[in-house]
């Protein structure tokens, strides 16, 4: 009898004990029985600690706005497991994914395969069956031994590094960066998105033979005050509207995403009007839930989706360019993250933190007394709460907050989740 998508999903987190299992042999064999066809025409692999997400949905809407058939594949999802896989801007139904999953499970044999293995090959098997021009593939965790490894990019994306998921990547940007360096290829454009990079990253894709592409010099952003230019060192240039993406961070992203664009010209050649158009439309149109997203509501209410350091100083530069009210936190974090670090990034530009568990969640889920150990030591004279999930805390919040303040829930994927089916 033929499972349902849920009775599937709670199938795979069977199969393999570890949740996280990085390595390429397992998933690649698997992919070798599956006959390993090409998922799409023109692959982009999109990696780096932040902005993948907003990266792979500006470079999606600016490809089917030049007219290409475009799959995306990213994780995690938020509400429902389908966001992950999307077809020319539809996400996989359940029934295309249960047939996918059944494929993978009749060859599979005994090679025991991770939850995020399964949805990759899901991916690659259904791409490979819709005739695409293009496939934008996240990374999951890393580069180099990630499983969306397994397929050649033809342009590799690198957004930025920093210190996260440092058990399985390194304890230094050096290190993070060799890692997310791995998805590169002999020969092919490599994107850098991040105008500071760290060495290690540069060494490892000049080791690899990539064509490195790096932002700052090789490409520009352009502020004015109507919007902004897009300047490439081969004399291109776009003037663009402002991203509809909120952060300041996003006009990078934007950035990066464009000279991805730039490059698949020049595998599939764009006119330069078309080029042009189809940038501006990417940037302005492109949404991606939970990226600074506003919810309406006096006071306001915003959920980001925002877990490390780096995120929590893009959402304190958002803040300074926003002044406002006082901010209300709602902020729950998994056990291995650097909550000290975040914490201290936001500083006092939270005027109260209602803190939530996320035990209840997810096994790696921190208590909200664990939280309160970190902001107690970050921050020693914040004020705050304790709550046992990121509904009561979230419900706390609207109580405390007045008319012209602000609410920001982040911390977790599963925080937001929490706040937008609240």
């Amino acid at each position: 009898m033929s499972r349902t998508l849920a009775e599937w999903l709670s199938y795979q987190e069977s199969v393999n004990p570890r949740s996280i299992e990085l390595g390429l042999e397992r998933v690649r064999e698997v992919w070798r029985r599956m006959g390993a066809p090409a998922p799409a025409r023109w692959i982009v692999t999109v990696g780096g600690t932040n902005g993948k997400g907003s990266t792979v949905a500006m470079l999606e809407a600016m490809l089917r706005a030049a007219g290409r058939r475009v799959g995306c594949y990213t994780s995690p999802h938020l509400l429902r497991y389908n966001e992950r896989i999307r077809i020319d801007g539809d996400d996989a139904g359940d029934q295309a994914l249960v047939d996918s999953f059944e494929r993978i499970e009749a060859v599979r044999g005994d090679i025991p395969l991770t939850y995020f293995e399964f949805g990759t090959l899901a991916a690659l098997d259904l791409f490979a069956r819709a005739d695409l021009d293009a496939a934008v593939l996240e990374v999951g965790l890393g580069g180099r031994l990630d499983a969306i490894n397994i397929v050649d990019a033809d342009v590799a994306v690198i957004t930025t590094v920093d210190l996260d998921h440092m058990d399985w990547l390194g304890n230094d940007r050096n290190s993070i960066g060799r890692e997310k360096a791995g998805i590169a290829r002999h020969g092919r454009p490599a994107i850098v998105g991040e105008a500071a990079p760290p060495a290690g990253l540069l060494q490892a894709l000049a080791a690899i033979g990539a064509r490195v592409e790096r932002a700052g010099v090789d490409f520009r952003v352009e502020r004015h005050a109507q919007g902004w230019i897009w300047r490439h060192a081969d004399g291109t240039a776009f003037g663009l509207p402002d991203p509809s993406l909120a952060a300041p961070v996003q006009y990078a992203n934007a950035a990066a995403a464009i000279a991805a664009l730039h490059a698949h010209s020049a595998h599939a050649p764009i006119p330069s009007a078309a080029l042009a158009a189809a940038a501006a439309a990417g940037v302005k149109t492109a949404t991606v839930a939970a990226r600074l997203q506003a919810l309406g509501g006096d006071p306001a209410l915003i959920v980001d989706v925002g877990h490390n350091p780096q995120a929590a100083r893009a959402l304190a530069e958002w803040l300074d360019a926003h002044p406002g009210g006082r901010v209300h936190a709602v902020y729950g974090a998994l056990a291995d993250k650097d909550v000290g670090g975040v914490i201290a990034a936001l500083g006092a530009r939270i005027g109260h933190w209602h803190l939530a568990g996320l035990e209840r969640d997810t096994p790696r889920g921190l208590p909200a007394e664990a939280l309160r150990k970190e902001l107690q030591m970050a921050l020693p004279p914040a004020a705050f709460d304790l709550h046992a999930d990121v509904g009561s805390a979230l419900a706390a919040a609207r109580a405390a907050a007045l008319p012209g303040e602000r609410i920001l829930a982040f911390g977790s994927f599963f925080v937001a989740a929490a706040v937008l089916q609240n």
